[in-house]
């Protein structure tokens, strides 16, 4: 069995970014499918890269998803990888293990150690993305509840993402997760997202005016650039703490475990090298007592299949994320899509992803709209 061809579809995800998918078939007519994180205004580098790699593919078995990874890097990249080589690199990887999986007759998570569990607990996001007021957001969380999960994460900081922000900022992060709390009750797990914004006096201040509302974590509350500044705010806070999503690869997590910066990873599948390398990065984070919650800012289609092969197992995993507000696109595009009960999704048995994609409903939703307004809109607010 060899790769006979390696095709994009960029689409349009009716949001500030579009969705980047990856297909590889063979000469036997098996069909991988993968999806590639991207974000506003970069999903056709993404794509170009995965044209340029796929010169290099044509040919290959796929079967050889780990000297994929390697000549990809030492050879391609010239181990100068960056995000967008990451994100091209972990979308194809996917489609590997998709055929591999298909050809074996056995789902992805077989193939790597079997499952250590029968559902994935899943968080909501996207949901506050409309939100202003602390109000709004606690209606908004409220709606969310209402629908059966259990765990709800947003970002309740206003204004663009800024090192040093003013005492109003804070206040109204800190009156934003009251009313969540307020409106969802004690029982639903609150995760606070930060964005990477936030110099450490600003983040510890804010972590200690919101521990009394039982947070479930407090996520990248400065740049991970600096994980001494990381360490610092998590050795200062009573808040666990998560960082990941913007490292590639087992070799950038390293540090953060040696420094002992946070108590949770998320890195994401579809960018930090593939199903394979987020497995063997929860492998490191086990001796270090680290749980892996995988970050997923892309489709509930493909993206979150491929976190849930690797999520499903792995020991250190409590839970990983879901995008609401990209679900309608997903569910369009999507071959028996996946369903959220009472904040769980069930592990699938079937071969490879356990997850399809219809072209046609993909040729339908490619992408037709320029985001490039998404980015002007914090360029003009000065810094």
């Amino acid at each position: 069995m060899k790769i006979q061809s390696i095709q994009t579809y960029i689409i349009d995800a009716r949001m500030k970014k579009n969705l980047v998918f990856v297909k590889v078939e063979t000469d036997s007519g098996v069909i991988g499918w993968g999806e590639a994180y991207t974000q506003t205004n970069r999903d056709t580098s993404v794509t170009a890269h995965v044209e340029q790699l796929a010169n290099y593919l044509l040919g290959r078995s796929p079967f050889t998803i780990k000297h994929f990874m390697q000549w990809a890097y030492d050879d391609f990249a010239a181990k100068r990888g960056g995000m967008d080589f990451w994100c091209a690199f972990s979308g194809i990887e996917q489609a590997l293990w998709d055929i591999v999986g298909k050809t074996m007759n056995q789902p992805v998570y077989n193939l790597l150690g079997g499952p250590c569990r029968e559902r994935i607990r899943v968080y909501a996001n996207g949901w506050s993305d409309d939100t202003k007021t602390p109000q709004e957001f606690a209606d908004a969380a409220s709606a969310m509840v209402d629908r059966g999960f259990t765990a709800l994460k947003f970002d309740p900081f206003p204004g663009p993402w800024r090192l040093y922000v003013s005492k109003d900022v804070e206040r109204q992060a800190i009156a934003t997760v009251r009313e969540v709390r307020n409106a969802v009750g004690p029982e639903i797990d609150l995760l606070v997202e930060v964005h990477r914004r936030l110099a450490p006096m600003h983040a510890i201040r804010v972590a200690h005016a919101i521990e009394e509302f039982d947070i479930y974590w407090f996520e990248e509350p400065c740049p991970v650039e600096n994980m001494d500044a990381l360490a610092e705010v998590r050795a200062a806070v009573n808040i666990p703490i998560v960082a990941g999503e913007t490292l590639y690869t087992k070799t950038a997590f390293r540090e953060l475990f040696e420094k002992r910066a946070v108590d949770i990873i998320n890195p994401d599948v579809c960018n930090t090298g593939g199903i394979l390398e987020t497995k063997e990065i929860a492998a490191m984070a086990e001796p270090a007592y680290v749980a892996v919650s995988p970050h997923n800012y892309n489709s509930v289609s493909i993206g979150l299949s491929s976190t849930i092969q690797v999520s499903a197992c792995i020991p250190n995993f409590p839970i990983t994320e879901y995008w609401v507000n990209i679900e309608p696109v997903s569910h369009e595009i999507a071959r028996d899509p996946f369903q959220v009960v009472d904040g769980y999704i069930t592990v699938p048995d079937n071969p490879g992803l356990g997850m399809s994609l219809d072209e046609d409903q993909l040729v339908s939703n490619q992408q037709t709209k320029s985001t490039t307004k998404y980015i002007r809109q914090y360029q003009d607010e000065g810094p």
